[in-house]
């Protein structure tokens, strides 16, 4: 078995952003070498998030809104207390995931026709980063 680790910096410049990181995990999966297997991608900050979607217009929009009903950015949160302002980026994370694993097939990412893979920040403007590990054959 082999296995194939990189890492992915961001700089978001706005406090919640959403980016497009499927061409960059598929270039990962090519440098492995490896042809069938798996690929974990992993934020490495609880306050973001990586998930598949379809990449239709509109739709990280309609994310966006229902997170920030589902968990709306307020000052009252229990964990501000700590010094942070960050509680609702916790309860997104919670909604969101941290990680995916996808399937490698023939030395390609096996994903539906429509789905990307996203990287989302919910405490942004400052240098974060997600791991990529490849394990397989």
């Amino acid at each position: 078995m082999k296995s194939h680790t990189h890492y992915l910096w961001f700089d978001t410049a706005k406090h919640r952003q959403y980016i497009n990181i499927t061409r960059e995990v598929a270039e990962q999966v090519k440098a492995s070498g490896i042809k069938e297997g798996f690929c974990l991608v992993s934020a490495m900050h609880i306050t973001a998030s990586v998930f598949v979607n379809d990449n239709e217009s509109g739709l990280l929009q309609d994310i966006d809104d229902w997170l920030e009903e589902m968990a709306p950015y307020k000052q009252d949160y229990r964990h501000h207390a700590t010094g942070e302002s960050n509680g609702d980026s916790h309860l997104k994370n919670l909604l969101m995931h941290h990680q995916v694993v996808l399937p490698i097939t023939k030395g390609k990412l096996d994903l539906g026709p429509w789905q990307a893979i996203f990287y989302g920040e919910f405490d942004g403007q400052r240098r974060k980063r997600a791991v990529i590990k490849i394990l397989g054959e």
